[in-house]
Formats: structure tokens, sequence, C-alpha cells
């Protein structure tokens, strides 16, 4: 019960550190962060899975025990990996620890509770990507609401309040619409499934066990389950236009909690489309392929024109991520093996640079006090390794070849461009691939005006060379980017192994 150790030991770590004294609450946080870590590795070391943990593959390091009934089907506690899964469980613990260790110096008061609720958090995020009954994973998805609630409304800036309850009203809004159509999935199932584990929900729909409920024919239920679901899922990824609420949680969050929000509760989203939307109803989501990559390149150009007009530099990074999650999109809806494997690597990718971006602009932050494009220049005389690894994740960012986000962009752009699943294939391919030009425009912009050129600052403080417990964490992650960049095969082989048969369950007809 390896899995159950892991997070049992995130759940204990976060109350040890709860009730420490706050001298001593961020060594300890990150001490206590290393073993789930180091437990993520040994996890990866032996990973024995095949194929898709929903779909009938073998599902390593699984646990299942009948929790309670309800509704006459069986809840139970129901856990294991498989190759999409896992590389987010490895994702989720490397950024925490360096997350707290980004903590240190910009997070003064009520240390316990702050770095307490980091770690659940923690522990709740790796009972996301391991459950494998719906409601075990919906209690490990709500849960998850609750510490980014508190640490953006208790640590955040001036407009905190405001985005701390704006973010939970979006999202918890959202997980009743997505819960609405699942159950109503399951209802359909009728006596074809006798319980909440999502393998066997899944393969009860493939082996069409829906059934007319309440005079609705099971392909409209189907269809309604499947928008329902989508629109749940899509204001936690966000996708356009449902992504009003994160440059405001982005802006007012602490860096630590931006690096976690940008970094690992995004991914909760297109997660759950790939898990719930695009494995358990393929037919519905091939259907409505052209309006999704339609909605998808939407987001990758109207988030990346957003970030262009941006003059803060963490709202620039936060309307990246809108831009960055419409590739995951594109990748999913086209059903080919590099499009949806892609697409998960991506979300892996993604994860790493949007974490070291915010955390460099964070460690410039803790120097300057500003944010503001207008407000410094220079900044790269005073402070060159922080400026050297905040230019390297930039040019990641805009997919420099042999860093992450080029493989994951890549793998996306060749499983797109000749999709059967997708009409008008190379269109939208092509449309979304332009997105690397704004991109590329507002962060040169960005940085030649603020990194570059004589030394300016608007705030009158001394800067100098970030201290080393601020910058080794940016040199762990642009390590971390640079070393699945050049060997993607480091997840993408057991990423591919479990996209095929999600690949394999669509017709291609509709």
């Amino acid at each position: 019960m390896i899995l159950e150790a892991l997070i049992a030991v995130a759940f204990a770590s976060a109350l040890v550190v709860l009730l420490s004294p706050d001298e001593w609450a961020g060594r300890l946080a990150f001490a206590l962060s290393l073993i789930p870590f180091l437990g993520s590795l040994y996890l990866w070391s032996g990973f024995d899975g095949s194929g898709n943990a929903l779909t009938g593959g073998e599902i390593a390091y699984r646990t299942q025990i009948e929790w309670l009934e309800v509704g006459g089907r069986s809840v139970s506690w129901f856990v294991g990996l498989d190759g999409i899964s896992l590389p987010l469980v490895v994702l989720t613990t490397f950024l925490v620890p360096l997350a707290i260790v980004s903590a240190w110096t910009p997070i003064d008061a009520r240390q316990s509770q702050f770095y307490g609720l980091m770690l659940f958090m923690e522990a709740n995020l790796l009972g996301v990507f391991t459950a494998l009954d719906f409601f075990l994973w919906f209690v490990f998805w709500e849960a998850v609401l609750v510490p980014m609630y508190f640490l953006i409304g208790i640590w955040g800036g001036p407009r905190r309040k405001y985005a701390a309850i704006k973010f939970f009203v979006y999202t918890n809004a959202a997980s009743l619409l997505m819960f609405i159509g699942f159950m109503s999935l399951t209802f359909a199932l009728g006596d074809s499934v006798s319980s909440f584990a999502l393998p066997e929900i899944t393969q009860a729909i493939a082996d069409g066990g829906l059934g007319t409920w309440f005079g609705v024919a099971p392909g409209t239920i189907a269809t309604v389950a499947f928008l329902a679901m989508f629109l749940g899922f899509a204001v936690k990824v966000p996708i356009v236009p449902f992504h009003t609420w994160l440059p405001d949680a982005h802006v007012e969050a602490p860096t630590p909690v931006s690096v976690l929000l940008a970094g690992v509760l995004l991914k909760m989203g297109t997660y759950a489309l790939l898990r719930f939307n695009f494995t358990m109803l393929p037919d519905q989501a091939s259907a409505l392929a052209v309006p999704i990559a339609a909605v998808a390149v939407v987001s990758v150009i109207y988030g990346a024109m957003l970030a262009l007009a941006q003059k803060d530099l963490k709202r620039i990074v936060a309307y990246s991520s809108v831009s960055s999650m419409g590739y995951v999109i594109l990748g999913l809806v086209v059903f080919t093996e590099y499009g949806v494997g892609g697409a998960t690597f991506q979300m892996v990718a993604h994860g790493l640079i949007s974490g070291l971006m915010f955390m460099a602009v964070g460690v410039v932050y803790n120097a300057t006090h500003t944010r503001m494009v207008g407000d410094m220049a220079g900044m790269a005389d005073r402070m060159p390794v922080t400026v050297g690894i905040l230019v390297a994740g930039a040019f990641g960012y805009m997919g420099l070849p042999l860093m992450a986000g080029f493989a994951g962009e890549f793998f996306i752009f060749v499983g797109s461009f000749s999709a059967p699943a997708l009409p008008y294939a190379p269109l939208f391919t092509a449309l979304a691939m332009f997105g690397i030009v704004i991109v590329a425009g507002y962060l040169l912009s960005a940085m030649q005006s603020t990194l570059f050129g004589p030394f300016e600052l608007a705030t009158d403080y001394e800067i100098g060379p970030a201290p080393f417990h601020d910058v080794a964490p940016l040199a762990a992650l642009l390590i971390a980017i640079i070393v699945l960049g050049v060997a993607p095969d480091i997840f993408f082989e057991m990423i591919r192994d479990a996209a095929v048969p999600v690949v394999e369950g669509v017709s291609v007809d509709g």
C-alpha cells in the first residue's frame, strides 16, 4: 500500500508543520516534503503498469478496499497509477519542495499555517491523480480548493479576498456542473455497474450499457453529460471564456502559491478532461471535435494577445498559461497517439516552465517590490544569475528546441496536423502554431524592457544578487526542463502506452 503511505505522509506532514513553531516551519516543511518526492521517485523506478488504468490496462500499485454503499453501488478506496497519472504525481512532489523554499523570503507571518496548508494541498493533489473511484476522487478534488482559498485569502495581495472568493465560487460552481454530468451517466448505466469505480464505468459505457433515463435517449444523455463535464473542467483548466478568475488569483497569490496553481492545479482540469471526457465518451468528443478545437485555438491566440497587452509581469505569465493550456486541449481532441500523448507531456512541461517563470518573477519582486514593466530596467547587471535563468525559462516558453516546452508542442503538432478525427486539422494546427509567434513577441518585449539596458528602478531599494535559497529552486527547475527536453522518453514512452487505448476507443466517423 505504498500510495496510501505516500498520501498519509503528506497529510501527517501537514499536521506536524501546522503545530510547529513559526521559526521552524519553513525548514521543517521542506524536509518533510522531500519524503513524498523520494517516494514518487521510488514509484517511478518500480513502475510496471502498461496501458490505461481506465480502459483495462494494468494498474501499478493498485489498492481497492470497499468503503461503503451509496444508492446500491459500492464506494471503495481505489487508487493506482498508470502512464498518465505517474508523471503528474512526480511533477507534484517535485514542485512542492521547491515552492516551499521559494516561500522562505516572502512569507514572514503565520508561517506554520502557510506551510501546513501547502502540504495539505499536496496530499489532496496526490489523491486527485491516483484515485480511481469517483467519490474518492471527488473528495480529493474538492478538498484542494480549501487550502488554496486560504493561501490566497490570507497571504495574498491587496485584493486577496476578492481573488480568493472569485476563485472559490468559479471552481466550486464548475464542480457542481461536472458532478451533475457524471452522475447522470452513472444513473443511465443502471444495473450494468455495481460501483463508482472509474474503470468499471468506462467499460460499461464502451459496452453500450447506457440506457434510456426518464425517456431521454442514451445518445442524448451521453452528449449532455459530456458537455456538463467539459464545461466544469474547462473552468479549472481554464480555457476561454472561463479564464477570468485566473489572472486575479495569480496576481494576488503569493509567489509559492502561484507556482503550484499554474504548475499543478491547472493540470487537474486537463487531467480530468482526459480521464472523463476523452476516455469515457470518445465518440461524443469526436462528434464535437470542431467546436472543441476552435475553443482550443481561440484560447491559444486570445490568451497570448491578452498577455501581450499586460504590464504586470505576473499577469503576463498568468495569461501565458491560458494560451499554453489551449495546446493541451487541441492535442486531446485530435485523438492520435502523439496528440493525446503530447498533451499529457505538455501538462508536465508547462508545469515546470510556468513554475520557473512565476518563481523567477517572484525573486525579482522580492528585490524590487514591483512587477510593472515600466518601473525597472537593467536588472541583468544587478541580478545576473536570476535574470539568466528567467531568460532561459522564457525561451523554454517560446518553444526553444532541447527544452521541455518544445518537445510537448512538437508532439502535439505532429499528432494534430493530419488527425483523421478532426476535420480541417491542418488549419487548426497552423492557427495554433501562430500563437508561438505572439508568445515570442510579448516575452521578448517584457524582457528587453525590464532586464536589459541602463539600470533604472522606480522603487527605492538596493538591488543585488538574490540569496542562494531563492536561486537554487530556479536552477533545479531549469535543469529539469532541459533534461526533459533532451530526453523526453523519460516520461513520453509510458504516456504513449497509456494514450493508445484512448485513441483506439474513438470512432472517426463519430
